[in-house]
């Protein structure tokens, strides 16, 4: 696998964006900010990963999806630690905010992350419609986060 900074059209993988996030709006706050970047397996984009300078010492994961067909290979993780690289001695913690869904919390906690704080509402109060995942409708946005 390979991971490659996007410098280019960052809204080429939307589709992939979507996956992870599925509000198109909500994707807009954020996809032009911090770093985006992109996993290969030879020419084939694989996963992609878009972080953001919270300032105080943090960086955000604002989206992480990696294909249907790869999932459950560890792209997610190596991507995630390809982050924790990348940003270790220039941040001082990683974080990431998600919904209750039994496909994402577990999978930051085998990362190594432990729970920050909820945003009471976050999915009703802002996404157009219910955002359900795995049967469960999400309604407050858990932070969770890792010390770099």
């Amino acid at each position: 696998m390979d991971i490659r900074l996007v410098t280019d059209d960052r809204r080429a993988c939307m589709p992939l964006l979507l996956m992870a996030d599925e509000q198109e709006s909500m994707i807009d706050r954020y996809i032009m900010r911090g770093e985006m970047f992109a996993a290969y397996d030879g020419e084939v984009l694989c996963a992609v990963c878009l972080a953001t300078d919270e300032g105080d010492g943090t960086v955000e994961i604002k989206n992480i999806a990696v294909v249907p067909e790869r999932r459950g290979e560890g792209m997610g993780r190596a991507m995630i630690e390809f982050l924790e690289r990348r940003y270790r001695g220039r941040y001082d913690r990683i974080v990431a905010g998600t919904g209750e869904s039994p496909a994402t919390l577990p999978f930051y906690l085998k990362c190594g992350f432990e729970f920050s704080h909820r945003i009471p509402d976050f999915f009703t109060d802002n996404y157009d419609h219910p955002i359900v995942e795995c049967g469960t409708t999400l309604r407050d946005m858990v932070y969770l986060k890792k010390n770099l």
